[in-house]
């Protein structure tokens, strides 16, 4: 199994929610962050003093996926909805995880992750 954290621009959420979901991928947990890169933030004028704003909002999509090539797809989708070609694009960083647990049920590993429907279909994508 494959973690994905893709930090992104606020203003591509949307358009990365919807790249994933067109590839079947619905589980995923969205949070609003700050942070900065390269960049180290921007300077802003606020009530005529200028103030240095270092962290800049983003948002992080944390994905589990099942295999390798699912984690590429996903990384394909990202990367082509989330760029603009300007600083503060983003980064994708990806694990291996060992184990999941559905809490709910005890299931393990892929089972964790998807119905058996879903695992089915996944069988015969790979196929």
């Amino acid at each position: 199994m494959i973690k994905i954290d893709a930090i992104v621009r606020e203003d591509k959420m949307q358009d990365v929610q919807d790249a994933l979901k067109e590839l079947r991928i619905q589980g995923m947990t969205i949070s609003q962050v700050m942070g900065c890169g390269a960049s180290l933030g921007y300077t802003q004028r606020v009530r005529a003093s200028t103030v240095d704003v270092s962290l800049v909002p983003k948002v992080k999509f944390e994905i589990v996926v099942s295999s390798m090539k699912w984690a590429e797809k996903a990384i394909d989708a990202i990367s082509t909805v989330a760029k603009t070609g300007e600083h503060g694009d983003g980064k994708i960083f990806i694990y291996e995880i060992k184990d999941a647990v559905r809490i709910r049920t005890g299931e393990r590993g892929k089972h964790a992750l998807y119905d058996v429907q879903q695992l089915l279909e996944e069988d015969e994508d790979e196929e």
